[in-house]
């Protein structure tokens, strides 16, 4: 098949990337995202998340006419929709999956859509989202015929191809990882991977827009398990008075053990996400999936129990101080380390709490961004550079493991709480 024009429906994360490498294989990509600032910061060739090798990408892909942003979807011969799904409360539970912008982008691009055209879901989706999907198109343009009724002989082609990318890797990724390849039909898979075809290197492996959905769901969740042992471990060997770190190098020592590190919790929109994906569709039989995350969800919480106990005992030792004196410093906001990201991250919400609940000074120690988050700004918490931190703070709290942090010299007398083990 022929993609002479494709559309990127969201220009975050994950959409810019995809745009900028299939671009930088000479096809023209409209980008399209509802945030003008985005759209007009790529139309200048630069870019609006951090991402290693994106900058160059995005600026030679705009330069030579390959790349374009816009507002309003623009017709093209294959639209990749990849945008966010998250959380909504309903009936009491808080986490019910979120199709509201799987739904805009599919109303806003069902007008310019044609006889050939291919939609693939990128967005990371609950089992039965691409069908969804799929109806939604169908209810818009009445005049063309989709799988859902046509099958193989459908004028609109339909597939789901979850994304599978670290971020900070993720311009490698995007071209080396394997992909998988979820059509309604067998045309719509064979569709999809001509256009994967075109920039991924690893294997693309066409299955069920279902099994496709659910496979993302499932590598997550797996990760998630894994984590949630480590966390809880902590937790246990904390009680214990056990050095978890040295526990886990000697246990993974043997030869078929290979325990993670533990962590403030998990962040990301992905694994903190996606396993409650499965629990809202099979909640009676997700029951390790659901307490994974709880465990997961709930070491935050530990967390500021703990910097609260080293604020104690920083008291304890300089009986002249009160609370109002001591100074926390957090190193660390992103969900994970080496990047600007700060959806769903744990460092961010321990330390959203911690400046509520401290009525001393708080300073933020991040890197990677230049400005605090609103919430934090109006609480009074001041992004600091690391050698302010380290001379003013009673006590530290790493919450990421940025680089940055890894050679530190902490200072004699300083009240330490280390969530990642690499000042212990």
């Amino acid at each position: 098949m022929n993609f002479d024009t494709i559309s990127v429906i969201g220009l975050g994360y994950i959409g810019l990337p995809t745009a900028a490498v299939i671009a930088s294989r000479r096809k023209k990509v409209i980008g399209v995202d509802i945030n003008q600032y985005a759209v007009d910061t790529i139309n200048r060739g630069d870019i609006h998340i951090v991402e290693p090798e994106l900058d160059m990408i995005v600026h030679a892909a705009v330069k030579e006419g390959y790349l374009r942003a816009t507002i309003e979807p623009e017709p093209a011969d294959a639209f990749l929709i990849a945008v966010p799904t998250p959380f909504k409360a309903e009936n009491g539970n808080q986490h019910v999956p979120d199709l509201t912008y799987i739904k805009a982008a599919s109303k806003a691009i069902a007008p310019v859509l044609k006889q050939g055209d291919l939609v693939i879901l990128e967005s990371t989706s609950p089992v039965g989202a691409t069908e969804q999907m799929a109806a939604w198109l169908a209810e818009a343009r009445p005049d063309l015929s989709f799988p859902q009724t046509r099958g193989e002989d459908s004028d609109i082609r339909v597939a789901h191809c979850p994304e599978r990318v670290l971020p900070g890797h993720v311009v490698r990724e995007l071209v080396a990882n394997d992909r998988v390849i979820g059509g309604m039909t067998a045309k719509c898979s064979k569709a999809a991977t001509a256009l994967y075809g075109i920039f991924v290197q690893g294997e693309c492996i066409t299955t069920t827009a279902r099994t496709a959905e659910m496979a993302k769901l499932t590598e997550n969740s797996f990760r998630d398990v894994n984590i949630a042992f480590a966390n809880e471990l902590s937790i246990i060997c904390d009680k214990l008075d056990i050095n978890v770190w040295e526990l886990i190098r000697l246990a993974n020592r043997h030869p078929r053990v290979n325990i993670l590190q533990p962590g403030p919790g998990v962040g990301g929109h992905c694994i903190a996400v996606d396993p409650w994906f499965i629990v809202s569709e099979t909640p009676d039989e997700a029951r390790l999936i659901r307490t994974a995350r709880e465990v997961n969800d709930g070491k935050p919480q530990w967390v500021v129990d703990k910097v609260n106990e080293a604020v104690g005992k920083f008291l304890s030792a300089n009986p002249d101080k009160t609370a109002k004196d001591v100074t926390i410093a957090c190193f660390g906001l992103a969900f994970k380390p080496d990047i600007d990201d700060l959806r769903e991250s744990p460092a961010l919400s321990i330390a959203t709490k911690l400046v509520h609940d401290s009525p001393g000074k708080m300073l933020m120690v991040e890197p990677h961004i230049i400005g605090l988050p609103t919430q934090l700004q109006k609480q009074g918490a001041r992004l600091a550079l690391i050698e302010e931190a380290l001379g003013q703070a009673d006590v530290a709290v790493l919450l990421v493991d940025h680089r940055e942090f890894k050679s530190i010299n902490l200072a004699k007398g300083l009240v330490v709480v280390d969530t990642r083990g690499i000042w212990e």
